[in-house]
């Protein structure tokens, strides 16, 4: 079967429905949508939109995400949700109300997350002691985290864990432009808080788009709290491929000089990526979701973006009850 593209839309113009097709104009004329075979449609221009357009993409299944001129993910049209099962949801927001529960899902995320940041470092340690104290650092906090009785105890391990690995970032990228001191946010303060934020947030929609074509509520998470946020089961499910997806974009992107320290600017009193940047980004990390690896549990080739979505169906199975959830480690 063959996967739905996602489109990308960076210049100002309109999206417009005439009969039955989508079409962006633009002052370059317009650009036909193909409309069975696209997935999401991820928009960072100024872009202009009607009702008939909307309706239209909510027919055909598509969903719209919003990105600001900073990069920031602004938000989402979520067409109405074909799959919904109420059996789901209940199962869904019995396991969030149930403390234990609720739990022993966020551990086994954290410990997934976490055995993927091994995985990374492992795979840069060349020297085969470069980051043997980081990785020891990690497993000690995996082993509290398995003890851990809250989800404050668990963040708290995982945030520790996350410094550490930070830490590494300045030995595994070999570009003296780019130096990493620590994760600032909103606005990030250097190029690799800048890269961290954009493909988190290209990460965060990738899932919530993904969630869209299974059963699961994105309202319900379960390592981050459900509260004022819109969505936030596509935070938590976010963490498992970060590490694996975004951050081994952002070390082939710098370590190739396909982004260089020309590719960012300063911009209230932070450093963002320019529009041509944020193109190549996109790309890499687009190629990424569709390139395949060889599943060791199906013996077949799967693509990163469809084990987003095996992962949701495990969660899905955990509450329902058909079977345990382990979270997603890669293998190398």
């Amino acid at each position: 079967m063959n996967m739905k593209k996602d489109i990308y839309i960076f210049k100002s113009g309109e999206l417009k429905r005439k009969d039955n097709t989508l079409f962006f104009e633009s002052q370059e004329g317009k650009k036909f949508i193909p409309i069975e075979e696209t997935d999401n449609i991820y928009v960072f221009g100024e872009v202009d939109i009607n009702k008939k357009f909307l309706d239209y993409a909510g027919e055909k299944e598509i969903c719209l995400h919003f990105f600001n001129y900073y990069g920031y993910y602004s938000g989402s049209y979520y067409p109405r949700q074909h799959l919904n099962s109420g059996f789901v949801t209940l199962k869904q927001a019995e396991y969030y109300l149930d403390y234990e529960k609720r739990v022993v899902i966020a551990k086994n995320i954290i410990l997934a997350a976490l055995r993927n940041i091994q995985i990374v470092l492992r795979y840069y340690n060349k020297n085969k002691e470069d980051f043997n104290s980081t990785i020891e650092i990690i497993k000690e906090n995996m082993l509290t985290i398995k003890e851990s009785k809250t989800i404050e105890e668990i963040m708290a391990q995982e945030a520790n864990s996350r410094i550490a690995y930070y830490r590494a970032f300045n030995n595994i990228i070999k570009n003296p432009d780019f130096y990493f001191e620590k994760r600032t946010k909103r606005p990030p303060k250097d190029k690799i808080n800048a890269l961290i934020s954009f493909g988190n947030s290209m990460m965060y929609v990738t899932v919530l788009s993904e969630i869209y074509k299974t059963n699961l509520d994105p309202r319900i998470g379960y390592l981050h709290s459900t509260n004022e946020r819109r969505f936030t089961l596509n935070l938590d499910i976010a963490e498992i491929f970060k590490p694996i997806i975004v951050d081994r974009e952002i070390f082939s992107l710098l370590n190739k000089s396909i982004l260089t320290a020309q590719d960012f600017k300063e911009d209230l009193n932070g450093t963002i990526l320019k529009e041509d940047s944020m193109k190549k980004f996109v790309q890499a990390y687009n190629e990424k979701l569709m390139t395949t690896i060889n599943h060791y549990k199906l013996n077949r080739e799967v693509s990163y973006k469809r084990l987003i979505r095996m992962e949701l169906y495990k969660l899905q199975k955990h509450i329902t009850g058909e079977a345990v959830y382990e979270g997603f480690t890669a293998e190398w």
